[in-house]
């Protein structure tokens, strides 16, 4: 079982997993999420299933697929595609959170090599834990909200809007976020829910124009934890490392030891370049 253990200086959580070690690393022999393949044996649109190796014990780390094309990206699911992602997302968030051993529900995607992802086939992973974690639980204690700035607007939908972030760690950092304050996943009627699939499409449509290249990201969703303050704004971050096509920016030494980064892209260039990119 994995092992949570906390820094007695600075209250760092670090989890104990030594079983992981076992976990394929860009299998060669065959993708394991492709129809007829380890975990994905009949036809589907879109599935959940338990993670082997979870990171977090069992019962409380599940993989999502986004679709049974190997080669597709998230974005070229178009909106009708992603939409039943959301779904998905939705559906798990409130399966786990039905647990009482479950504060917080975490959905979150690794896309490309770069930032771990060790398969290719499009898919996410959504963690369980057993409390709310210490940077989201900072996040909505100072009271988030959507950036109102129009020099880092990207993208204005209806119902949504996507921002590059004030004072970004990774090169390129977006939030998308509703403009009706909604706490979970499970709480977006359908037009939020299309809306944001078509925003989604959008936005990294608009990343993977910005090298001309796929680019490697992160994503996650912020929501409110089953014992919430009752005011969490709901919101999507979505970061890369890369700081020029396919060059990595990595954090250094300095900024490790100090927790202070220093990041040579501008957000507000980058907003710009991203709204150009339409």
């Amino acid at each position: 079982m994995p092992e949570q253990r906390r820094d007695p200086h600075l209250g760092t959580v670090v989890h104990i997993v030594e079983s992981r070690q076992g976990r394929p690393n860009l299998p060669s022999d065959g993708c394991p999420f492709c129809v007829g393949g380890l975990e994905a044996p009949e036809p589907y649109d879109v599935k959940a299933f338990p993670n082997r190796w979870p990171a977090l014990g069992e019962g409380n780390c599940e993989v999502v697929l986004y679709s049974q094309d190997h080669g597709a990206t998230f974005h070229g699911l178009g909106t009708g595609g992603v939409r039943r992602v959301i779904d998905l997302w939705a559906e798990r968030t409130t399966a786990l959170m039905g647990s009482p051993a479950t504060e917080y529900v975490m959905v979150f995607e690794n896309r490309g090599a770069e930032v771990g992802a060790t398969i290719a086939h499009p898919h996410g992973q959504i963690y369980a834990f057993d409390h709310t974690p210490d940077r989201i639980a900072r996040m909505f204690g100072a009271g988030w909200s959507p950036d109102s700035a129009t020099e880092r607007l990207v993208v204005a939908a209806d119902r949504w809007t996507a921002t590059t972030t004030l004072a970004p760690v990774y090169p390129m950092s977006l939030a998308v976020a509703p403009r009706t304050r909604t706490a979970r996943l499970a709480d977006l009627d359908d037009g939020q829910r299309e809306s944001l699939a078509a925003t989604l499409v959008d936005v990294l449509a608009r990343l993977d124009r910005l090298y001309d290249s796929p680019l490697p990201y992160m994503l996650w969703v912020n929501q409110a934890p089953k014992n919430g303050r009752g005011d969490e704004w709901l919101n999507i971050e979505i970061v890369s490392p890369w700081r020029a096509k396919g060059v990595q920016r990595f954090i250094a030494a300095a900024e490790v030891a100090g927790g202070e980064y220093f990041n040579p892209v501008n957000p507000e260039e980058l907003a710009a370049r991203l709204r150009d990119l339409a």
